[in-house]
Order: structure tokens, then sequence, then C-alpha cells
């Protein structure tokens, strides 16, 4: 999915918000599932991947091709991790 479709797919999503077609459930739901795609096919052959532990490091998402590169870059983007797992998004 290129940047134009990705916006194209919110846009639709915004859509059917504002005329009652989807509640704000749905709309969160249809955004974070074309941004997740857009995100994929842009870095590549990629997963997504979920933080738990305490402090900052809980709930950050990163793409990575497996969970070794995806602990490293979540250790990249939080100052202090701290102990933490990451397990695949399933959405």
């Amino acid at each position: 999915m290129d940047r134009i479709s990705a916006l194209r797919n919110v846009e639709q999503a915004l859509a059917a918000f504002e005329s009652g077609e989807t509640d704000l459930t749905g709309l969160e739901r249809e955004v974070r599932g074309v941004l997740r795609t857009y995100a994929t096919e842009f870095e590549g052959d990629l997963a997504a991947y979920r933080a738990s532990g305490s402090g900052a490091v809980d709930g950050v998402v990163v793409l990575a091709p497996d969970p070794t590169a995806a602990r490293e870059r979540v250790r990249n983007l939080v100052a202090d991790p701290g102990a933490f797992e990451v397990a695949p998004v399933d959405e």
C-alpha cells in the first residue's frame, strides 16, 4: 500500500464514522489496520511486536523481522526500558 492509498483508506474510515456507519472503536480498528499495513509494506517483510513491562516500555509497538530484532528496536526507542517482553501483535 502506498501513501496515497493509505490516506484514501483513512479518509474512507473517517467518512464512515462521520455518517454513523461505524463507531469510534470501529474507526480506530480500521485506521490502525491501515497504518499497520502501510508500515509493514513500507518497511518490507516485517511483523508488529508489542512490548510489555513497566513504565514507558509498556505498550510500545515496533516492526521487526523477529522477536530478537523487536527487543533491540524497543531498547533503541525507550530510555532505560528495564525488563520487558515482546510478543507479536495479533490485530
